[in-house]
């Protein structure tokens, strides 16, 4: 029987694939690019971020690949579903974090569930997390997760210097330094 996990990997392996093809740049973020990582399995959806000037490419190739595409209200990303239902969210303007060049660069190739991936570097998957944070949305437990199963693979300095004008990610990283989790 297949489990949800292996359904959402098996949606990014497609997902991941045509975008492949198709040429588009991408990265693997969120929860299973630290899963990808290392970190623990996860239940949520598939996340590629991926350079506003691809996105219209990007759906584009998810649709020829059989997925049910959608463009949201928000004006920051896309959806596409596979026939499991596998929601794929293709992210092109994230909160405070700017898809470009050097962020693709800084991502790392790792074969992910059987297929080669350029999955996001460590401290941008976390600085993009702690960039979210806010007033009403202020929930340090997934970063905290994700500082403690990558701690060896981030890079502290660049995420100081990355979310030091937010209050929020600054008070996150004061706490990951007290539990000894910062270098």
């Amino acid at each position: 029987m297949t489990t949800e996990f292996e359904m959402l990997l098996d949606g990014m392996r497609r997902a991941g694939a045509a975008l492949r093809d198709a040429g588009v740049p991408f990265a693997l973020a969120g929860s299973l690019a630290t899963w990808a990582r290392g970190g623990t399995e996860t239940d949520h959806d598939v996340d590629f971020v991926l350079k506003p000037r691809d996105a219209e490419r990007a759906l584009d190739a998810l649709a020829a690949a059989g997925f049910r595409c959608e463009r949201p209200p928000e004006n920051w990303l896309y959806k596409a579903y596979d026939e499991s239902g596998t929601l794929i969210d293709l992210i092109f303007a994230p909160n405070n974090v700017p898809v470009d060049d050097a962020l693709l660069d800084r991502a790392d190739v790792f074969e992910v569930y059987a297929v080669e991936l350029p999955v996001l570097a460590a401290g941008d998957v976390l600085a993009t997390m702690l960039l979210a944070l806010g007033e009403h949305r202020l929930d340090y437990d997934r970063p905290l997760g994700v500082a403690r199963s990558l701690r060896e693979q981030i890079d502290w300095e660049y995420v100081r210097g990355r979310t030091c004008d937010s209050p929020y990610a600054r008070a996150f990283v004061v706490l990951a330094e007290e539990l000894g989790i910062a270098a």
